[in-house]
């Protein structure tokens, strides 16, 4: 059994959350939209809702490619939305092409031989992070300008956080005809937790706040709400968003593994896939 907690705070600064989530088994997402108040909002729900179509069904079920899927119905969407609202007059273009478009990070819990994993997946700057054996690691890598300056040696990474352009994303859904989505196939462990959050909570707190939350505040509810509650305290101006998952239980892992003897033993595969890229900016 997986037990999990969200926690979604508009931040200091924001008088609207374009943040979204989805936390229903198998399927754990966060979105963060931009384009600006009901551009964002509408654009982050619309992947929210998207995904809604894979919980309730069975991980064995769930692939890449379905996740793929959703991740293209959900642009069509926001393009299609924008599109009839613009025509409609209800879009203030201020002289530019409108856009509306959203990060999303996510993991699928789904069964491949027997062993339980979680299809981790990314678009943009919003993370997952595993927390395991007293460790904080980040699986997904941002698609943000910084990252590229991070990747080419141009700053470095603890310069990150603070860079004037930081919020300069390099991927989204919905600002352009398609998008690359990378995937990650995670082996699930026992005692496990997973993290998935907007950048306005890893954009202020460091790996050692977040990594002492999970540590020490055992209901992934309570903590998914300190993590948002620091975040915001320590002087958040973005949207902030948290959802942490505990993976499941010893009864669960063992039935998985009981279908398929001699299960792989991978412990993590990249499942990039290469679609056109996009640029946005919120």
């Amino acid at each position: 059994m997986t037990q999990w907690g969200v926690a979604s705070d508009a931040g200091g600064r924001r008088s609207v959350n374009e943040d979204a989530a989805l936390a229903l088994e198998p399927v754990f997402v966060v979105a963060d939209g931009m384009g600006g108040h009901a551009r964002g909002e509408m654009a982050s729900q619309t992947v929210v809702e998207a995904f809604r179509a894979l919980a309730g069904q069975r991980s064995t079920t769930i692939t890449a490619e379905a996740v793929l899927a959703v991740v293209r119905e959900a642009a069509e969407t926001i393009r299609r939305t924008m599109a009839r609202e613009t025509v409609a007059g209800r879009v203030e273009t201020d002289g530019r092409d409108p856009v509306a478009g959203t990060t999303v990070a996510g993991a699928v819990l789904t069964e491949q031989d027997g062993e339980l994993y979680w299809l981790v997946l990314n678009v943009g700057d919003s993370r997952v992070y595993r927390f395991s054996d007293g460790r904080l690691h980040q699986v997904t890598v941002d698609h943000s300008l910084v990252q590229e300056m991070v990747d080419d040696g141009t700053i470095a990474a603890a310069d990150a956080r603070n860079h004037p352009r930081r919020n300069v994303i390099t991927r989204a859904i919905g600002t352009g005809p398609d998008c690359e989505v990378d995937f990650w196939m995670l082996r699930v462990h026992r005692g496990e937790r997973l993290l998935l959050c907007t950048d306005g909570l890893n954009g202020e707190l460091g790996d050692d706040a977040i990594a002492a939350v999970l540590a020490t505040v055992a209901d992934p509810a309570q903590a998914a709400s300190m993590l948002v509650d620091q975040a915001v305290t320590g002087g958040a101006g973005d949207n902030v968003t948290a959802v942490v998952v505990d993976g499941p239980d010893d009864a669960s892992l063992d039935e998985a593994t009981a279908r398929t003897p001699g299960a792989a033993e991978e412990d993590e595969e990249d499942l990039s896939t290469t679609l056109p890229g996009e640029e946005g900016r919120r």
